[in-house]
């Protein structure tokens, strides 16, 4: 029976990937499968240096919330949503499919993280502020700058 259920999922998750994704070359299941050492040649020198300085203690806190989300799941279920403020955490391939809440100073931002973004930071998919919109000048504006109806 249980091998049914598994063989059942599979099929679900085949019927529903549409393209195959490869990350520099390495198709998912392949990335899913490497080790922190071998992922180090597919990441940019930066990600690559502070990857060979080892993940502190609040990186692998994220890391750990995010396997026990994971876990507590059902096999296509979406995980639940950790929050953290860490942006400065890069993803690694664990982290596909997950659900993190990153702060942006001001609120929780909702990110889905997907296998593209993988080598990224968290950050990059919290914005720290409000794009700005030009429109009409404003109170604040000089007076030949305003515009003035003549009659």
């Amino acid at each position: 029976m249980a091998d049914m259920d598994v063989e059942a999922i599979a099929a679900l998750r085949k019927k529903r990937q549409f393209k195959k994704f490869m990350f520099r070359g390495i198709e998912l299941d392949k990335l899913l499968d490497l080790s922190h050492e071998e992922l180090l040649n597919y990441v940019h020198a930066r990600a690559r240096r502070r990857m060979q300085r080892g993940l502190k203690r609040k990186p692998m806190a994220l890391i750990k919330k995010l396997r026990k989300a994971k876990a507590e799941c059902g096999p296509l279920d979406k995980p639940a949503v950790v929050k953290t403020h860490l942006r400065n955490m890069l993803i690694v391939p664990e982290m596909i499919h997950s659900q993190v809440a990153v702060y942006n100073g001001k609120v929780f931002n909702h990110v889905d993280v997907k296998p593209e973004m993988v080598g990224h930071y968290l950050g990059e998919f919290s914005i720290t502020y409000r794009p700005v919109r030009h429109g009409r000048p404003g109170i604040g504006s000089t007076n030949s700058s305003r515009f003035i109806p003549l009659k």
